[in-house]
């Protein structure tokens, strides 16, 4: 065979393997991915991130807090999805699909994440225990179905309109501001309040946001939400007035001295992202956006602290 047929050969061989090696990493990646978001492995790592920044807001000390509130989240979400995996098959299929190809899996590692946060936040004392305990107690009201059962005349906290998206926004700020605080014994301040009030605004948006995307399945299943109740425009001009009371809770903040200027610039940048996103609500099609891109905004945040420090 001559030589330029051999050199062409190899070539056509080499780029068929290199093509192969592609779409193999390629379909790695698109698992990976799907994993990471569909098992709220993503959220546990943006929960240690928030619990970070309210160290940092509050000059806190290296401490258990953040790996404890990343087991929490984990296990929470993950139980969460596991729980409502048929209704989730209407407004997000794949996720739907991959929670129930893998749900026995699923079900032992969040057990195992939560068994591990509580170890772990024993060592912080009784009131880092009870903080660890709280978010597990309220997803239990909030989502559990032995309510109803147990009292025919009440709901599950996640069908009622605003109790439910309070609730999560109360467990979370809560466990957030209070657990490091825990951890390290340290005063309760003004600063602690803002951190709270915060969390606990943000969160509020963060938790309705992903509504709008399942505004249909919530519809069908009986699930009270702001945007079943209002609509989606009324809804995201709800939330922009939300984000627009956490902006003033900055500036207030900063104006009474309790955050610095920078920090209070680099936690307005989250409540821009959060504007920006919102401004999304029923403007796209790609629901994805509003389950994930509000909780990114934290990171947002993180890396302006970042900067802020440097």
């Amino acid at each position: 065979m001559p030589r330029e047929s051999n050199y062409a050969s190899d070539v056509h061989g080499a780029t068929g393997r290199t093509g192969r090696i592609v779409e193999l990493l390629t379909a790695y990646g698109e698992r990976a991915g799907n994993a990471l978001v569909y098992s709220s492995a993503y959220l546990a790592a943006i929960a240690m991130a928030e619990v970070a920044i309210a160290m940092v807001l509050l000059s806190l000390p290296p401490n258990p807090a953040p790996v404890v509130v990343g087991l929490v989240t984990f296990a929470v979400y993950t139980n969460d999805r596991v729980a409502d995996v048929d209704t989730d098959a209407v407004s997000d299929p794949d996720r739907s699909a991959f929670v129930r190809r893998h749900r026995d899996t699923l079900y032992v590692l969040a057990s195992v994440a939560y068994g591990l946060a509580v170890a772990i936040s024993v060592l912080g004392g009784p009131v880092a225990l009870a903080v660890t305990l709280l978010p597990g107690v309220f997803w239990v009201a909030y989502a559990a179905d032995w309510v109803p059962s147990v009292a025919p005349h009440f709901r599950r906290l996640k069908q009622v309109l605003l109790v439910n998206s309070l609730v999560v926004a109360l467990a979370w700020a809560t466990t957030l501001t209070a657990l490091p605080v825990a951890f390290t014994d340290a005063a309760v301040t003004p600063a602690t309040a803002v951190v709270f009030a915060y969390f606990l605004l943000r969160s509020f948006v963060d938790t309705e946001l992903p509504n709008v995307r399942d505004v249909d399945a919530d519809a069908a299943a009986g699930v009270a939400t702001l945007p079943t109740v209002l609509g989606v425009a009324r809804t995201r001009r709800v939330l922009y007035g939300v984000d627009l009371a956490t902006a003033a809770t900055l500036a207030a903040a900063t104006l009474a001295g309790v955050l610095a200027p920078g920090i209070a610039a680099a936690l307005g940048l989250g409540v821009a992202a959060s504007l920006a996103v919102t401004a999304l609500a029923g403007r796209v099609d790609d629901g994805a956006v509003l389950g994930v891109a509000p909780d990114c905004s934290y990171l947002v945040v993180a890396a302006a602290l970042v900067l802020t420090a440097a």
